[in-house]
């Protein structure tokens, strides 16, 4: 049976991965919770022949002179009131849960977007808001009841970077109020569940047969491309208005597709670095009617 969490605990184990996961263990620690244990995932290559190099949150606790370890069962060894959880990458088997009771930091409001991308599957979804809770790690992917939560409205122009900075920040605060003021009851979950799976590479492909609004939004999640005479052209910022030519075909700063068109702002050609797409025309000069990414359909 998954362990209740304490009212008030001080000694924290903390399991997390990724650069969003760094602010909350560097809040935790400069709180005063005493922190005998990080668990992130193992070393690993950034690139085939490079050294070896630790996630941010084994850096972080490194830097922050904190034990680490890549291995969950660890925390079975050392004395903890609770586990925190902030983008581990892993479940946690229910041996553990049975020994020490966790909650995760989740950046959605359950039980819409469960799972490994939510923050991208709200943006590519064009949901109003989001937001972050504070719910009970149980065997099921993000299935516990909730302790706490902070929403968090999606603006049309906010990229995925600038959301997840802003659930961050927003996460870091709850995270902290519930473990000074105390953990009340928590409630369950109530609605329809979602699955947020993770992005895949095919996905921000800019597809002219596709609604310029919703281009607009893959433009959002970062690395979205398209080609040109043969060549990659990623697209880093780009909005959606009403002209639209025929799908693919370029005019002037604006891309045709099957619902408006995508006005191109800041683009970045194979082999260089980013730059305004009057640069990128200026110096490509595209005829009148070109395609962007092959036959228009």
């Amino acid at each position: 049976m998954t362990q209740p969490p304490p009212r008030l605990p001080r000694r924290l184990v903390y399991l997390g991965t990724p650069e969003l996961a760094v602010p909350p263990l560097r809040a935790l620690h400069e709180a005063g919770f005493e922190i005998p244990l990080v668990v992130s995932r193992a070393d690993k290559r950034r690139m085939r022949g490079s050294a070896l190099a630790p996630s941010p949150v084994k850096a972080a606790a490194l830097e922050l002179g904190l034990p680490v370890t890549d291995q969950v069962d660890d925390v079975l060894s050392v004395d903890a009131d609770l586990g925190v959880v902030v983008a581990f990458g892993r479940l946690i088997k229910p041996h553990v849960l049975d020994r020490l009771a966790m909650v995760n930091l989740h950046f959605s409001l359950l039980p819409r977007w469960r799972g490994a991308a939510p923050v991208e599957r709200a943006i590519l979804a064009g949901d109003p808001e989001t937001g972050v809770d504070v719910m009970a790690v149980e065997e099921g992917l993000d299935t516990g009841a909730i302790y706490g939560e902070a929403r968090v409205q999606i603006d049309d122009d906010i990229t995925l970077a600038e959301l997840r900075g802003l659930l961050v920040e927003r996460g870091t605060r709850l995270l902290l109020d519930l473990l000074r003021d105390g953990i009340a009851e928590p409630r369950p979950q109530v609605g329809e569940a979602t699955y947020a799976a993770k992005i895949e590479a095919h996905e921000h492909e800019l597809d002219w047969r596709q609604p310029a609004i919703q281009l607009a939004r893959v433009v959002r999640l970062g690395e979205a491309w398209t080609t040109f005479r043969g060549r990659r052209l990623k697209v880093h910022r780009a909005h959606a208005v009403e002209r639209s030519p025929a799908p693919g075909v370029l005019d002037g700063a604006v891309v045709g597709t099957t619902s408006g068109g995508l006005e191109l702002v800041s683009v970045q050609p194979e082999g260089k670095a980013p730059m305004p797409f009057t640069a990128w025309r200026n110096g490509a000069r595209p005829q009148y009617g070109e395609l962007l990414g092959g036959e228009a359909s």
